[in-house]
């Protein structure tokens, strides 16, 4: 019988975490900064930026969990999370969807057929969710979760994400580290935690990118610094991004 960690305890480690673990800047902005230096194009140095933070955040997380002696219980093809609602700003949209431009073509193609098929069976209820305004709506995230509606790019026959290397800054912070049916048994489970905190440091990064680039004289694709202060819902972005590769 495996031996969960309980609701106190994950606080408690939690509360351990903030006095022994610091979170080391440098390599956020090491990551940017070798980038800053390729010769190679603009897109290239921005979607590799971009990669390379999303991972460091993951990597971050992975250095706090052995610093305090949790294992996530998360598996693969356990997806309750992937129906919460996902915010993101829009350089992080164009980020995304140019980093899903640049997979191998028969990869690119599963997508395209996935989101041509998702926006067909759930517009109707994507519209009235993503309807809520979650800048006002202090219980928007609670309204998402009850529709039911899965992540754009989650393939619910396999209930794995289908483009799992980039995936956002929530989706790849929240975490669960106690029995994992308190994620099915509860559409907002008290349980889990979520180390979100780090896009502080992974935004900071691309924020100053960016700024060097405006320096520089080309930001590429991303309209800096009107794009970083553009949020919507996941879901949106993509369909708008979809349409657009469609037409």
């Amino acid at each position: 019988m495996v031996n969960y960690l309980t609701f106190e305890e994950i606080q408690e480690k939690c509360e351990k975490l903030q006095d022994v673990y610091e979170i080391d800047e440098e390599k956020f902005y090491h990551i940017v900064e070798k980038w800053a230096n390729e010769k190679t194009t603009i897109e290239q140095k921005l979607v590799a930026s971009f990669s390379e933070l999303l991972q460091q955040v993951s990597d971050e997380i992975t250095s706090m969990e052995e610093s305090v002696d949790m294992q996530a219980t998360c598996r693969m093809g356990c997806a309750f999370c992937c129906y919460f609602p996902i915010i993101i700003n829009e350089m992080e949209a164009k980020l995304m969807q140019k980093s899903i431009a640049n997979f191998p073509a028969e990869r690119k193609r599963k997508i395209q057929q996935h989101l041509s098929r998702y926006y067909e069976k759930y517009g109707e209820k994507l519209d009235q969710i993503t309807a809520i305004n979650f800048e006002e709506d202090e219980n928007f995230k609670y309204k998402y979760r009850k529709s039911l509606v899965p992540c754009p790019l989650l393939n619910t026959d396999t209930n794995k994400c289908m483009a799992y290397e980039i995936r956002p800054i929530p989706c790849r912070t929240y975490m669960n580290y106690t029995d994992p049916k308190v994620c099915e048994q509860d559409v907002m489970p008290k349980e889990t935690i979520s180390f979100e905190f780090l896009y502080g440091e992974y935004m900071g990064a691309l924020n100053e990118f960016l700024q060097f680039l405006v320096e520089e004289g080309d930001t590429g694709f991303i309209e800096y610094p009107n794009d970083v202060y553009a949020h919507n819902y996941l879901a949106i972005w993509l369909k708008e991004s979809f349409h657009e590769g469609v037409n």
